[in-house]
């Protein structure tokens, strides 16, 4: 393969990782991208290319299914609130509601610990109170 044919392949993946970011994470996460410029460019192509145009468009699980795990595993690593709050925006984005996220959250809990479920819990809150979605109906 030639330079310029691997150049195109990389250029290739990036802008269909470029749409998929956009849909999913819309601004958030282009705002991650390019905090990224100035320090380290190349995981922010990979993050475009790689997590968005490649993992996250595989056809296996739907956006909504996707950013459940996501959700998940944020809270479960901890001390990811800025990533949680970009996802929450992005579960947003691909039609789960408040209570869903919340719920989840909840979920998350179980298996995660309280600690961490309160911090993801106030990430959601900020990321509600920002597109006015507070308060969030219990059920």
């Amino acid at each position: 393969m030639s330079s310029s044919t691997a150049a195109t392949t990389r250029q290739d993946r990036f802008e269909h990782g470029m749409e998929i970011l956009d849909r999913v994470d819309g601004e958030g996460g282009r705002r991650v991208v390019d905090a990224l410029a100035g320090i380290s460019p190349e995981l922010g192509h990979q993050i475009v290319a790689w997590a968005f145009g490649e993992i996250y468009d595989r056809p296996a699980l739907g956006p909504r299914d996707r950013q459940l795990v996501t959700l998940g595993a944020l809270t479960a690593l901890g001390g990811c609130e800025p990533q949680l709050e970009v996802h929450v925006n992005a579960a947003l984005n691909v039609g789960l509601t408040p209570e869903e996220i919340v719920e989840a959250l909840l979920h998350s809990a179980v298996y995660c610990g309280m600690p961490r479920a309160l911090n993801a819990t106030f990430a959601a809150k900020k990321v509600f109170a920002e597109r006015g979605l507070l308060p969030v109906q219990a059920r």
